[in-house]
């Protein structure tokens, strides 16, 4: 556990632009120069690469995580939970058994009928494992993937369903988890951020996303994760400024710097110590993003297999450089394709969402597995929902937001492939068998990064709070090697 009132000295913001100036930008060239044997003396400063005293605990079987978000909802029942019970029932009345008093978003109030499966399912891997005809790239790592049946979270709608399946809970600015695992475990390069996120955009309604949903909440700002914008420049005010030379850039940074240590030794605040640190990031982002971002070294063979067009800003492409940052050391990864809410003409929207992300999730896996990297990287594929077995029509068939049973799957470190695991019913309304909560994914994420759950925690507000809250969470020891 950790101390709160220790990490608010921290977080003075207001004592941090009091006290630094403009002089920030300074360490970063001070930590070049020290680097490269070309500054006078060193900086004391906290590492890059960050991470706690005494974590991981045990040890990890995953070295990061990269985390593919089908932010809408993708619907469980055209993806891997086949029901022929459901297809039988198609147009039928759904039983009120099922749903009298339950949630739910936009079918309250109305006649509720049974909506069968929209497409074909067939039987893939050494295993058998069922997938749906929409995702004939992912049937083939069928024997790569553990799929999870029997997921429920606690949140019906789209924002309040991404916080808590980024944080654990709904309540706002609560750290993320690639900020808790990044403030844990750090960061395995100091050339790029620990945490980064990228998004993309193809299909029905694509539902915004808020930056804060890769917030550092009460933890220190530097565990925040950095979104790469998917066009034009990557980072935003990363360059000098119009008509600012680099030998004029250097000139002013050495006066500056001096004058920050100077002003550090006097008042000794931490929260310099960090921001700098942060900004020192900053400074050698503009090398190593350019190189991260630029694809010529990819061979063709690897652009055709992902489908990856360099600057296009596609999911594909993020997938090409979700790799990229786990080869150079980035702990945490998160894609987001905005797109699956399908409310309406369900058949439509899903081959556009399938279209654009099966393949290049297929060609990660595939990369990571050839490059000897899968072994030592989480990979976990899902929504912040599922769908309803009940029929919503909007420009054609549709399914409502579903929070008692959907679907994910994992890979990867520590994950045994070709595998289910849990199971809803027969309509595929309530998961009955090895049910996971969102808390349990957290729970067994942070096990295989070799964090113990129950130990990890911040005190905040009298607290001892952790990414799995309170409330009982447990590791999925079924699913791991």
């Amino acid at each position: 556990m950790l101390n709160w009132n220790h990490l608010q000295t921290h977080l003075n913001r207001r004592t941090f632009l009091a006290n630094s100036g403009v002089g920030l930008g300074s360490a970063a060239l001070g930590s070049l120069l020290t680097r490269d044997g070309l500054a006078a003396e060193s900086q004391a400063r906290p590492s890059a690469h960050g991470g706690q005293p005494g974590l991981p605990h045990f040890a990890p079987k995953a070295k990061r995580v990269i985390f593919l978000c089908m932010a809408g909802g993708p619907t469980h029942l055209e993806t891997f939970d086949y029901k022929p019970k459901l297809a039988e029932m198609d147009g039928k009345p759904f039983p009120e058994s099922y749903t009298k008093g339950q949630p739910i978003a936009q079918l309250q109030g109305k006649e509720l009928k049974c909506q069968g499966p929209l497409t074909k399912f067939r039987k893939y891997g050494e295993n058998g494992q069922e997938i749906s005809d929409f995702l004939p790239w992912t049937a083939k790592i069928a024997d790569d993937i553990c799929i999870i049946r029997s997921m429920v979270t606690e949140q019906i709608n789209h924002d309040p369903a991404h916080t808590f399946m980024n944080t654990g809970t709904a309540i706002s600015g609560r750290p993320s988890m690639g900020s808790w695992i990044t403030y844990g475990l750090g960061s395995e390069t100091e050339e790029l951020p620990g945490f980064v996120v990228l998004t993309s955009v193809g299909g029905r309604n694509p539902q915004p996303i808020a930056s804060r949903q890769w917030g550092t909440g009460f933890l220190p700002s530097r565990y925040q994760g950095v979104q790469f914008n998917s066009t034009g420049d990557p980072v935003n005010y990363l360059k000098n400024p119009a008509g600012i030379t680099d030998p004029q850039q250097k000139e002013l940074i050495d006066a500056v710097r001096k004058l920050d240590r100077f002003r550090n030794q006097r008042v000794s605040n931490p929260e310099i110590d960090t921001r700098i640190a942060a900004y020192e990031m900053a400074f050698r982002m503009q090398t190593s993003v350019p190189e991260l971002m630029d694809l010529s070294d990819e061979s063709k063979e690897t652009l055709e297999m992902y489908g990856a067009e360099p600057g296009s800003g596609t999911y594909a492409t993020n997938c090409l450089l979700a790799r990229r940052l786990a080869e150079r050391g980035s702990r945490f990864i998160h894609l987001y394709h905005r797109g699956w809410d399908h409310h309406g003409d369900l058949v439509r929207y899903m081959n556009t969402c399938c279209g654009l992300t099966d393949r290049p999730t297929w060609a990660l896996i595939n990369d990571l597995k050839q490059r000897g990297m899968l072994d030592e990287t989480l990979v976990i594929w899902g929504g912040e929902f599922g769908r309803t077995p009940m029929f919503q029509g909007k420009g054609g068939a549709g399914r409502d937001h579903h929070i008692k049973g959907f679907s994910m799957w994992m890979a990867g470190g520590g994950i045994k492939g070709g595998i289910s695991y849990g199971q809803t019913d027969e309509l595929g309304y309530n998961s009955v068998e090895n049910i996971v909560h969102v808390r349990d994914l957290h729970a067994t994420m942070l096990h295989l990064l070799g964090i113990d759950h129950q130990r990890f925690s911040v005190e905040f507000q009298g607290l001892d709070t952790r990414l799995t809250g309170v409330e009982e969470a447990r590791v999925i020891q079924e699913v791991l090697t």
